[in-house]
């Protein structure tokens, strides 16, 4: 699981995210232990709590104390927004910019993407 450049805490928090994101985690819903996700991944307890700290900080997780933590309202909503947001400046600006530095309008992307979705829904 843990194979990436990223730190493993970061690692851990990201495949959360995309099990919020993905329905795999619902709202609501207990997610394992850091001492789980230490034993299953045999990994430093600490490392997990890394990740969980910084999903509480987002707003992602909630503690409930006694009981463990758990997916936050609206966590897969504010997730879908933020990677709706990083979709636009991340990726389709770049592509945008790339078009226009090699002669492609702003009209002519439309109308590709306009084919594109008349071929999808065919």
């Amino acid at each position: 699981m843990f194979d990436g450049r990223d730190p493993i805490y970061r690692q851990i928090a990201d495949q959360i995210r995309t099990d919020v994101v993905e329905g795999t985690l619902m709202e609501d819903e207990q997610v394992m232990s850091t001492t789980q996700y230490a034993t299953t991944y045999r990994i430093n307890p600490a490392t997990a709590a890394k990740a969980f700290a910084e999903l509480i900080d987002e707003g992602i997780l909630y503690k409930k104390r006694g009981l463990g933590t758990f997916v936050a309202p609206g966590a897969r909503e504010r997730l879908l927004q933020e990677r709706r947001d990083h979709f636009f400046t991340d990726r389709l600006r770049p592509v945008l910019d790339e078009a226009r530095r090699i002669g492609i309008s702003l009209d002519s992307v439309g109308e590709y993407v306009d084919r594109a979705r008349d071929e999808e829904r065919s």
